[in-house]
């Protein structure tokens, strides 16, 4: 029987073997960076609104609480949005005649709520229960950012699992005092990536002093009152008082339900 292939083609199919290995790797390679990608992930961009709300002339410049608009973050497991109502309360006095304020005026007038488009938006097979988080010790900035520093919102998280995950591990490193929970603007540090609050367990040399006075000077939980009054109590304290479990906080039913 003649020979149908020339015997190059052996060299040929052993290189065509080994470089689809390489074409495969560089696929997955490509597919995970695209998964990570501000196009899908939406992380830096701009979502558009019916009107263009700015955190950072109500939260910095303004001192506008978080609950004053997202009345239900420490109470459901949705923040909420806030309802034309909220809105006008202040702009039936402050710039009622603004141009820019045209659609809440209508939707005022028409009962016709806004239609907010979601910037922080989980899947939904995920159960993320606001309130939960906010009585452990998370603050705002955790997830969404320096939203004071925001003329128009953004993610500045990819909010995917991995993402959620990391700080489920490390809660020491986002866990914060309940008075701090709606500010903003602390030291920074990062964990995955994104930026969160260093209350690390390295005790500050407020902390150190306290620690180191005579036991006849005030009991332990003296100690523990005027630590949490004076000074910002580290991560693994506030981990210990909140009675996080970091091994119930990585089982999957905890999100998957």
């Amino acid at each position: 029987m003649a020979q149908i292939f020339h015997p190059s083609m052996n060299i040929l199919a052993k290189v065509s073997i080994f470089g689809a290995i390489f074409i495969i790797a560089g696929l997955a390679l490509a597919m995970g960076a695209f998964v990570r990608s501000s196009y899908v992930t939406q992380v830096n961009v701009v979502r558009e609104q019916p009107v263009p709300f700015s955190h950072q002339h109500h939260v910095r410049d303004l001192g506008l609480d978080c609950r004053y608009c997202h009345s239900d973050a420490e109470r459901s497991a949705s923040a909420g949005i806030p309802s034309t109502e909220i809105c006008m309360g202040c702009h039936s006095q402050i710039w009622p005649d603004a141009e820019v304020l045209r659609p809440v005026r209508d939707s005022l007038r028409t009962g016709e709520p806004l239609r907010w488009t979601r910037v922080h938006d989980l899947p939904d097979f995920v159960y993320f229960n606001h309130q939960i988080h906010v009585a452990k010790g998370i603050g705002c900035e955790s997830c969404h950012g320096r939203v004071d520093e925001m003329p128009l919102m953004h993610r500045t998280a990819s909010l995917h699992m991995d993402w959620c995950v990391e700080c489920h591990r490390h809660p020491e490193l986002a866990v914060r005092s309940t008075d701090d929970l709606f500010r903003f603007g602390r030291n920074q540090m990062t964990l995955g990536g994104v930026s969160l609050q260093p209350t690390i367990g390295t005790a500050s040399a407020t902390q150190q002093g306290l620690h180191d006075q005579p036991a006849a000077h005030h009991s332990a939980g003296d100690s523990v009152h005027r630590l949490s009054a004076e000074t910002p109590a580290s991560g693994p304290d506030l981990v210990a008082k909140y009675g996080i479990v970091t091994r119930q906080l990585t089982d999957c039913v905890v999100c998957h339900r």
